[in-house]
Parts: C-alpha cells; sequence; structure tokens
C-alpha cells in the first residue's frame, strides 16, 4: 500500500463524516444561529471578545493541535500503522469530534462557563470540586510536559527558537492593528504573514542558541504573560497567525505525498506488546490522544472557544471541523514516518532526538518533492511544529489559571487573583519540566488528559439527559473512554510501582480514585433526577 491512498481514504471519510454525523450533531445538540452567544451578551473585552470566524478557527485549531498529533502517532506506530490509523480515524469522527462539539454547545449554554460548572450545576458542587482538582492536575502536567517538547526543540533546532520569538511580536503587532488601529483585517493578515516569513528568514540565518534552563525560565515567564494578556492582544492573533503556518504544513505535506507517492514500508502491526510501551490495548488509546480524542480540547472548547464565537452555527466548523482536520494532521504524522522500515524508524526516533525531529525530516523529504531544499523544507517543519507546542503551552496556562480561579471561588478570595492563579499553574509546571523528561511524563499525562475526556462525556451525557435528550451519542464514547482510561491507570500503577517510580504510581491511583468517586457522583445526580425530569438514553 502508498502514502497516497492511505490520505486520500482517510481525507474522504473525513470530509463524508463533517457533512452527515457532524450534521445529526448539530440536530441532537440543538444549535440556533439565532440565539446570542456569550461573546455578544457579556462580552468585557478581556476574555469575552467576539472573534471573526477565520480568527476563532486559527485559534481554537492551533491550540488544539499542539504537539499532541505528531508526538502521540509517532510514538504509538511501534504497535504497527494499521490500529494507529483505525484509531484516528474513529476517535475523530465518533468520540473526539463529538467531545469538543457538544463541550462547546454545553458551554455556550452555561453563559460560556466551564464544563466544572456544568458539573456542578446537574452534579453538585463536591463534583465540581474533584473536577476542578483533576483538571489543573491535568493541565499541570500539559504545561509541563510541552515546556520540556519546546524547551528540547529550540535546543535541537535553535533556528525555530528564534522564529518563535519574533512570532510573538508579529502577533502583538497584528493584534494591535486590528483592534486598536481598525485595519482592514485582509490587509492585516497579509501583513502578518509577511511577517512570519521574515520571522522564519532570520531564524534560518540567526539562530537563537540558549541552554535547557535559560529555556525553562523563558517559556514559564512566556507561559505567565500570555495567560495574564488580555485575549486579543496575544493568544487571538498568535493563534490565528500560526494557523497559517499549520494550513502550510499540511497542504505542503499532502502535495508532496501526492507527487513521491511513496511505499509503506513500515509493518502493518507488530503484536499486541510492546517492550518500550507495554499493551496495545490500553497504551494504544492514551498515546494517542490529539489527533483521536483529548481531554483537553473540553477545556479549549468551554474555557476560551465559547467565550469568543459569534454565532452557534459556527460551532461546528470550528469544533468538529477543527477536530476532523487535527485526525487528518495525524494521518500525515504517521505516514512521516510509515515510509521507514522498523529499524530505520527506530534509528531515526534516537539519532534526531524523538517524534517531532523524526516527524520533521519525514514531512521534509515528502516536500523536497515540490522543489524545496529537503533541509530547508525539515526546518520549515520544526518550526511549524515548535509554534503549535507554544500555542498549546500558552492556552493551556490560560485554561489552568480559569480552572484555579473556579476552584478557590468561595473559598479564597487570594488564589482567585489574576495572577496569582496564573503563578499555581506555572510554578506546578516549571518544577514539573526541571524534574523529568517528556518520555517519562507522556504516559501519565495521556492518561490523565483521556481521562479529563471521559469525564467531560460524563458531564455533557448528565446535562442532556437532565434536558431531556436522548444521549446515547455521547454516553457510549463516554464508556469506552472510561473503560480505557481506568486499565491504562492500573496499568502505569503496576508498571511505576514495579520500576520504583513511587510518584508516578502514586499520581496514577490518585486519578484512578478521583475518576471512581466522579462515577459515583453522576449516577448520584442521574438516579435522585426531579420526577418531572425526562430521562431518556
Amino acid at each position: 500500500m502508498n502514502l497516497l491512498t492511505l490520505l486520500a481514504v482517510s481525507g474522504i471519510i473525513f470530509v463524508i463524516a463533517y457533512f452527515t454525523y457532524g450534521k445529526f450533531l448539530e440536530r441532537k445538540l440543538g444549535v440556533d444561529p439565532k440565539r446570542p452567544t456569550p461573546a455578544l451578551t457579556m462580552a468585557d473585552g478581556v476574555d469575552y471578545v467576539a472573534a471573526k470566524k477565520p480568527v476563532l478557527l486559527g485559534h481554537h485549531f492551533a491550540t488544539i493541535a499542539g504537539g499532541g498529533p505528531i508526538v502521540g502517532p509517532v510514538t504509538a506506530v511501534v504497535f504497527g500503522w494499521i490500529p494507529a490509523v483505525i484509531w484516528i480515524i474513529v476517535g475523530s469522527i465518533f468520540i473526539g469530534g463529538v467531545h469538543d462539539f457538544a463541550s462547546l454547545q454545553a458551554s455556550l449554554r452555561h453563559r460560556a462557563q466551564s464544563i466544572g460548572t456544568i458539573i456542578k450545576e446537574y452534579m453538585g458542587k463536591r463534583g465540581q470540586t474533584l473536577f476542578l482538582a483533576f483538571s489543573i492536575a491535568t493541565l499541570i502536567l500539559i504545561v509541563g510536559v510541552f515546556i520540556i517538547l519546546v524547551k528540547d526543540t529550540f535546543i535541537a533546532v535553535p533556528e525555530a527558537a528564534t522564529a518563535s520569538v519574533l512570532f510573538i511580536g508579529a502577533a502583538i503587532a497584528f493584534g494591535l492593528l486590528v483592534n486598536v488601529l481598525r485595519m482592514n483585517f485582509v490587509l492585516a493578515s497579509a501583513l502578518g504573514v509577511v511577517a512570519m516569513g521574515l520571522s522564519i528568514w532570520a531564524g534560518v540565518n540567526f539562530p537563537l542558541e540558549l541552554g535547557a534552563g535559560a529555556w525553562i525560565t523563558i517559556l514559564l515567564v512566556y507561559a505567565y504573560l500570555a495567560s495574564v494578556m488580555p485575549v486579543w492582544v496575544l493568544l487571538q492573533p498568535r493563534d490565528y497567525l500560526n494557523s497559517f503556518l499549520l494550513y502550510g504544513m499540511i497542504a505542503g505535506a499532502a502535495l508532496g505525498i501526492i507527487i513521491a507517492n511513496p511505499e509503506i514500508k513500515m509493518a502493518g502491526y507488530t503484536g499486541f506488546h510492546n517492550e518500550t510501551l507495554g499493551f496495545l490495548f490500553p497504551i494504544l488509546f492514551i498515546t494517542i490522544a490529539c489527533g483521536a480524542v483529548s481531554g483537553f480540547h473540553s477545556l479549549v472548547s468551554s474555557g476560551t472557544t465559547a467565550k469568543q464565537i459569534d454565532n452557534e452555527k459556527n460551532g461546528r466548523f470550528i469544533t468538529y471541523g477543527s477536530m476532523l482536520l487535527e485526525g487528518f494532521l495525524a494521518i500525515i504524522a504517521i505516514g512521516a514516518v510509515a515510509y521507514l522500515s522498523q529499524a530505520d524508524f527506530t534509528a531515526r526516533m534516537t539519532e534526531l532526538g524523538g517524534p517531532i525531529g523524526t516527524f520533521s525530516a519525514g514531512v521534509g523529504f515528502f516536500m523536497s518533492h515540490l522543489g524545496i531544499p529537503e533541509v530547508s523544507a525539515t526546518t520549515f517543519t520544526a518550526l511549524t511544529a515548535s509554534a503549535f507546542l507554544m500555542t498549546t503551552l500558552d492556552s493551556a496556562t490560560r485554561l489552568g489559571k480559569y480552572a484555579v480561579q473556579e476552584f478557590a471561588e468561595s473559598r479564597s478570595e487570594f488564589f482567585t487573583n489574576n495572577h496569582v492563579s496564573t503563578l499555581v499553574i506555572v510554578a506546578g509546571a516549571g518544577a514539573l519540566a526541571i524534574s523529568g523528561t517528556w518520555s517519562s511524563v507522556w504516559p501519565l499525562f495521556g492518561s490523565a488528559n483521556q481521562m479529563l475526556g471521559a469525564i467531560a462525556l460524563l458531564a455533557i451525557s448528565v446535562w442532556l439527559i437532565k434536558t431531556g435528550v436522548k444521549a446515547w451519542f455521547t454516553i457510549i464514547p463516554m464508556i469506552f473512554m472510561f473503560i480505557v482510561t481506568l486499565a491504562a491507570l492500573l496499568s502505569l500503577l503496576q508498571t511505576n510501582f514495579v520500576n520504583g517510580n513511587y510518584f508516578l504510581a502514586v499520581s496514577a491511583f490518585v486519578l484512578f480514585v478521583l475518576c471512581i468517586v466522579l462515577i459515583i457522583e453522576a449516577w448520584r445526580a442521574l438516579t435522585t433526577a426531579d420526577e418531572d425530569t425526562s430521562v431518556k438514553i
């Protein structure tokens, strides 16, 4: 089989799903384009800021499509490319897309509040407290892991560091041009793209070389500043402009595959057990998170996107569409290594420092068939990947701030402060980044992230059931994700305990217990429904 066939079949399936299952979800969720959104009714110029459709698409897609759809698939192909591709396609359409779209709609019906607030309304204060504690822990893991990945990328590819720093300046300038000077949006976008091109040129010619400690410090300061600034100053414009990089990389990789038409050399299936990762079930399903389903996406949909969307009718395009596009990116990530033999793949992962470098080399090879020098194409891909690691980093910090503030509400006014709540996330992530490597933290991050997705689907299902909606389209994915993540946490608990990694073992145990308690709380909420509530499944 060749990569072109794999890419074409996957793309066709995703397009069909968008226009069929996506519309079905739109009807089930009761999308109403005439209903005003919180971005309009609660506008505050800081968090609740209505964004143009392409800007919000760029923000949402750039945030959810960080390094996850690259790192996860490239790591998981040790089980073979066939199970990875099947999980990406099925997961994106029937679990991840449903999770993201439903999270957005649930938030919009509750004043663009978080999933935690929805849990409080339908499952009680204790359920909200447990969910927020779980969310904060997961977001600290996310920020910590992505600081490690960005730091490693900047050290390995210093050209990416220069370009990323300059991207920040270009994004702030774009935000000022559009929101303060009211420049024509198309003209400002064109200038922004030119500025990004110049940033890439400067990166290639003036690489910024710093040590690990310096980069960790700089990235923590950046995450803090991005979190406390108004969303229109940096977050919106940065994510929007960065989306052009990702669109360009996806298009370049796809066109390169069409021209090169390489054969798949990697084994389709290598066996149920891998010496490094463990058993295919459940490890495959937590290793490939973004690209199939990711609990982090529910925090994005209900944390920032819901506060910026100007019309409910754009929800399917922005959330369900972004999830399918991310799935397509994950297929490209599979293709970037599947043309290698198993031995070559293993060697390249070691030589190039892990999945980001291996992915960049693969896409660079494809794009070289467009007449672009392979070295330049590989550098561009690494620059793009690092830019999207940064977008996940800053958005996750902001979402963590919201979670800390919500957790502290009515408990401690001190921790509701914008700066203090941000520092909680930054300090925890910094300690994690200093203490470990991405490979040791990724399995726990994947488990916590996927469990967060299961809990979000649980909250959405309770909301739908209590409002009289037949919620099988969220209940079935929810049950599957709980089975996967509970099994994964038990596996990690055993593995880390045997290997002497007691911190990770205890963390897995705590997450497992939290999850069980939340399931019990949800069951109590459903079985104690008011008599006039129509409970339908």
